[in-house]
């Protein structure tokens, strides 16, 4: 049995480190890969990563999860407000994901209060900066 993570970050998320700061902190998106891996590590577990601003290019990579991970850790960004296609995506994979937000989206703007994801994701992980993504795989893992 396959011992690996797909970590999914989508769109505007290979600006972290520069994209507002006061917001998402300065870590970059290398950064957010090295905590991850790190995680999964503690468990045995690889990680396969995948970043991406087209939306069906997130898809397919979450398609062919299928193949090889036991899990997902995805930080949608903006596609958690508007997406379906990704929330039928996750669930038509049928693998445990876990839903990451660097921000909390709770004190932001009120369009960002709503998630496609939450009633499905296994774990939900908002707004603790990037270590959010080491605690989603620590949360992710007692649901493999």
């Amino acid at each position: 049995m396959s011992r690996r993570l797909l970590l999914v970050n989508g769109p505007n998320l290979n600006l972290l480190g520069t994209r507002e700061p006061d917001v998402y902190g300065t870590a970059t998106l290398v950064d957010v890969e090295r905590i991850t891996a790190a995680a999964a590590a503690e468990f045995d577990l690889e990680v396969r990563a995948v970043q991406s601003n087209h939306e069906g290019v997130l898809i397919d990579a979450i398609h062919a999860a299928r193949e090889d991970c036991v899990g997902i850790v995805i930080n949608p960004g903006g596609l958690t407000h508007t997406s379906v296609v990704l929330r039928d995506a996750l669930t038509g994979v049928a693998l445990p994901f876990a839903e990451v937000h660097i921000s909390d989206v709770y004190a932001r703007e009120e369009f960002r209060h709503h998630s496609y994801l939450h009633d499905v994701a296994a774990v939900r992980v908002i707004g603790r900066g990037v270590d959010g993504y080491a605690d989603a795989v620590r949360e992710l893992v007692t649901h493999l």
